[in-house]
């Protein structure tokens, strides 16, 4: 899947844009704040119905206006167009649209453009609490499995339920209810539970062959999937926790509580990796994450790399490029600052690419580098390689 034209209107700082793609590399650069990774965003937003940020709809309208507009065309691996728009209305609301039909709920569309990101936001899945890392993996799990985002969505629900009658431990019937509720809980949250542990036990090993390759093979690393439930049924444990959810009046046992681990040389990355490690880490995740979402969508996912150099030093940053220029992986975009150092780097991989300098919110006609004698334009969608 790659997408071959981009509309963006009023989205953040940019006014406006009309831009088509090369199939493989696209690079923006620009200066800090220009729109580079607005731009990237956007791409996303088409995807996943929302931003990467934590930035809600409305802070993603360009300040002065009341809406914006995202409008993508895409081409599949099996040659099928796909038109894809994307509206936010103050007054009105989200609306999503797939060839001019709009989806009924908008968790239809996730997984049609299967898209994976890294950007320097990742370094919440490492500094942050948990929460981060299994709204990773919800993210990453519903592009993936219908039946996973019905059951965390079903989850999520009857454990807002559940701990609304916590707080009203007078409430008629509530005993019953609460029994009501726990076999609810542990249905969709078993589902889940052994979906994220399968997901894992799948990515574990990518993760450590992608980070041996980034680093030169100069440290080892693990990821594991820590849940409660590894260890007891969760209907014990909900048992078991009645009295305390009671006095505490949330639900103190379930999924909701499950991490994803990660650790570097036996010890635990947040403590003991450095800033390069840290971020070899989540680059090595995303692109085990991308092989798996290649193989399950039938599609190769489109590929953000924002701000490329941010603490990765240039021999990592060669490494990635090498890997990501590789046949199993398609479209990708790029962002950095420095022009002249993402050039080099691309130059000397051989890989042909576009570019365009992003000022103000406003992204500069394309320049095309790298491209090898008899290369047709990358404007018609189409690259030798």
């Amino acid at each position: 899947m790659f997408l071959k034209r981009l509309s963006v209107i009023n989205f953040k700082n940019i006014p406006g844009a009309n831009l088509e793609f090369s199939s493989r590399v696209n690079c923006f650069v620009g200066d800090n704040g220009a729109g580079k990774t607005n731009l990237v965003d956007a791409v996303h937003y088409l995807s996943m119905c929302k931003s990467s940020l934590t930035m809600t709809d409305g802070q993603s309208v360009r300040h002065g206006c009341d809406a914006f507009l995202l409008e993508g065309e895409y081409l599949s691996d099996g040659g099928k167009i796909e038109r894809v728009v994307c509206g936010f209305r103050r007054s009105g609301g989200k609306t999503v649209k797939r060839n001019g039909k709009e989806y009924e709920k908008l968790a239809d569309h996730i997984g049609l453009v299967p898209v994976v990101i890294v950007s320097p936001a990742d370094a919440f899945l490492v500094s942050d609490a948990a929460d981060e890392r299994r709204r990773y993996l919800n993210a990453f799990l519903s592009q993936l499995d219908r039946d996973y985002l019905t059951a965390i969505v079903k989850y999520n629900h009857v454990l807002g339920e559940r701990n609304r009658l916590l707080k009203r431990p007078d409430w008629p019937g509530g005993e019953e209810l609460l029994d009501v509720l726990d076999q609810q809980l542990v249905h969709w949250g078993e589902t889940v539970s052994r979906k994220r542990r399968e997901l894992v036990e799948r990515l574990a090993p990518q993760v450590a062959e992608y980070y041996r390759i980034l680093s030169d093979d100069r440290e080892r690393i693990e990821l594991s999937y820590h849940s409660e439930l590894n260890d007891r049924p969760f209907a014990e444990l909900l048992a078991a926790a009645r009295e305390k959810d009671r006095i505490s009046q949330f639900s103190t046992t379930g999924v909701h509580r499950d991490d994803l681990r990660m650790r570097i040389g036996g010890y635990p990355l947040k403590k003991y990796g450095s800033q390069g490690q840290q971020k070899s880490f989540l680059v090595a995740l995303k692109l085990a994450q991308y092989r798996l979402a290649a193989a399950a969508a039938g599609e190769k996912p489109i590929l953000l790399l924002d701000d490329l150099f941010d603490k990765l030093d240039m021999q990592r940053v060669e490494q990635l490029i090498r890997l990501v220029s590789g046949p199993e992986f398609g479209q990708i975009f790029i962002t950095d600052c420095n022009k002249v150092r993402l050039e080099s780097i691309l130059e000397r991989s051989g890989e042909p690419y576009t570019l365009m300098r992003v000022e103000g919110g406003e992204p500069c006609p394309a320049e095309a580098g790298g491209r090898k004698p008899g290369e047709v334009s990358p404007e018609n969608g189409e690259e030798g390689r």
